[in-house]
Parts: C-alpha cells; structure tokens; sequence
C-alpha cells in the first residue's frame, strides 16, 4: 500500500529507540510517507541522527535529578510536543515515552508505544503511558497487564527489526582495526541504570570488571563501550568506533558481557553470545526467550559474580564458539517474523477498529 503523504510522527528518547525504528521509517519514507522526528538528548542518540532524510526536531537535555526535575521535564515535553503536533497534524505518533499517549489522546491522535519490557518491571511507563496510548507494540512473550486489550503482539523481538539479515550484513572492513595483532575481540558494555524503572538495580562494578579484564586478555583485545564515566584503568579499553558501527562491532567479537538488556539482545540476535549482568535477570521475557528457548545468551544476577566468572571460562573454552551460536540464531531467525514488514503494514493500515 502507497502511503497517501500521511505524516507519522516517530519520537526518540533512547539511542535503541532509534535503531528500532530506522527501518521501517526508511521504508515507509520510500512509499511517500512524511517522517518527523522528535528526539531527547541521551548518550550518543544525537550522534545516529547526522545527516538524516527526516523533519528532526531536538528536544533539550534533562536539568537535574529526582522526581520534581522529572515531573517538570515531562510537562516541557508535553508543551513542545503539542505544539509540534498543532502545527504538523501527523496521523499517527509512534515511540516509547508517555507524552505520546498524553498528547494523541488530547489531540485525537492515535499513539502506538513500542515496547519489550514486561509491564511489571516498567510501571512508570504503564500507569502514565499504556493508560493512555491508543495501542502498545510489544513481542508475543511481552506482559501488558492490566492492558491486554491494547496489546498489539508480533513474534519477535525489537532487535530484529533492524538486526535482521533482510536488513543488517555485518561488515567486517569497519573493524578491521580491533583485531589488534589478529587477535580477537571481547566487548564489554556498561549502563548508567540510572532510569526510574532502574533504580536498586545494580550491574557490574569496576572489581568485577577487573576480574574480567584480567581473565579475558590471554584470549584477545578487550573494548568497553559505556554510558557511564570510567574509571581511570578502564579508559584505557574504551572503543573508539561511530555509535552507527557499533553493531558490525558486536557481529564480529567473540564474546559480550555487559549489564545492559538491550546490547545483551543486540548480541543475541547477531549470534554473538551474550552474558548479561545485572538485577533484571529473570524479569524480562524477552531476554528469558532468547536465553531458554534458543540458547543465545544468559543471564546471571549480581549475587552470583562466581557463577558469571565460571560461565565466561565455560564459552572461552567452547569449541567452535561462534558456530555454535550462528546455527542457534538461524533456528531464532527460523521461528520470527519480519518485524518490520510487520511494523510497516500495521502503521500504514492502522484502523482504530484493529
């Protein structure tokens, strides 16, 4: 279906909100749609939006910490947003923040939130958000509760909808230079975990990340992509790579470790394996799927550093480690969708029916 010149609205709060959805916003770009995009300053997602074909439109950065500062900066949000959406009338609002739900539903716009975390573990986002969205997109395993009846589910995840092989081919020439001594790799990735849905949890400290270091340099080079500042003997390890080749930067390592669910699963669907770190393990259905179900990644929670330790030395010590998990990733491919196929012909043929 040709897209009648309908403006669809994509807002970005995360640097993996834009991965998400580049695609399908590509796609229906092709097809004549119009694309606007609003995005947050968070980490490096300004650095993915250079030079794009899009109406982009830059909020601020957050001021302060605490309740109070979030309350003020979602009502700023919730301002610009309006404005925005009175002066473009897009059909549709697509992302996953709750001032989309705010505003569409004010408006009379509908608003679909993207999402794959359980509902249990992000209440912020369901008491302020799924209330007022007109549909939540979100894998079959996905809880919604108590809004089953705006669940809009696919099977898949996320990550394929730009991870996928109809639409990722891992390009080894823009790594060449990590394969220091023709060594391989080990990418270790650490998160602020400083979201409201974070707070409590805990990941990996700079010790465990020295453990690591140590045990993992006989075998290969070792690179830290981070949100967080590093500590002065981690810095040293910190990869210097453009946010857009961080994924043929996964493809290509031999191993990830890191406390973030979102790079965990990015590893997982390219077939690197994946060990996660941190107190979310066995909260997220998503990641248990792609840990019990095909074998792709496991996750360990804080109060077991020895069972994460021994796990490593287990995969370091695996025969033909990668081709293992490249057949466990073609069963994954094998049992999903195309998400954005998905994705694109549920935004473009949206009926409030549905």
């Amino acid at each position: 279906m040709k897209c009648d010149s309908s403006t669809y609205l994509f807002y970005l709060g995360h640097p993996a909100h834009y991965h998400n959805v580049s695609v399908v916003m590509k796609q229906m770009l092709a097809e004549n749609c119009r694309i606007i995009l609003v995005a947050r300053a968070k980490d490096v997602l300004f650095d993915l939006l250079d030079n794009l074909p899009y109406n982009i439109i830059f909020l601020p950065p957050r001021k302060g910490k605490g309740k109070f500062s979030l309350v003020v900066e979602v009502l700023k949000r919730q301002l610009i947003l309006l404005r925005i959406c009175l002066k473009y009338r897009p059909k549709m609002m697509i992302g996953t923040d709750i001032v989309i739900a705010h505003i569409g539903k004010l408006l009379g716009i509908p608003s679909i939130i993207l999402n794959e975390d359980d509902a249990e573990e992000v209440p912020y986002l369901v008491k302020y958000g799924y209330k007022y969205a007109t549909k939540v997109m979100v894998p079959e395993c996905c809880s919604v509760h108590p809004y089953e009846h705006k669940k809009v589910a696919y099977n898949g995840y996320h990550e394929l909808a730009y991870l996928h092989p109809n639409y990722f081919t891992p390009d080894k020439s823009k790594v060449e230079h990590l394969f220091k001594n023709n060594q391989p790799y080990f990418i270790l990735r650490f998160v602020e975990l400083t979201a409201h849905h974070d707070k409590g949890k805990k990941g990996i400290n700079i010790m465990l990340a020295k453990k690591l270091i140590e045990k993992l340099k006989p075998y290969g080079n070792i690179y830290i992509t981070s949100e967080r500042s590093l500590e002065a003997e981690l810095e040293q390890y910190r990869v210097a790579v453009h946010p857009k080749e961080i994924h043929h930067v996964l493809s290509f390592a031999t191993l990830f470790i890191g406390d973030s669910q979102t790079m965990t699963a990015e590893a997982a669907v390219l077939g690197t394996p994946a060990i996660r770190f941190n107190d979310f393990v066995g909260k997220l259905n998503y990641l248990e799927e792609l840990e019990h179900k095909y074998q792709l990644t496991f996750g360990i929670s804080t109060d077991k550093e020895n069972e994460l330790l021994a796990k490593v030395d287990e995969l370091l010590n695996t025969d033909k480690l990668k081709q293992v998990f490249n057949e466990r990733q073609k069963k994954m491919l094998h049992s999903t969708i195309d998400v954005v196929a998905f994705w694109k012909d549920y935004f473009m043929n949206f009926s409030s029916k549905n």
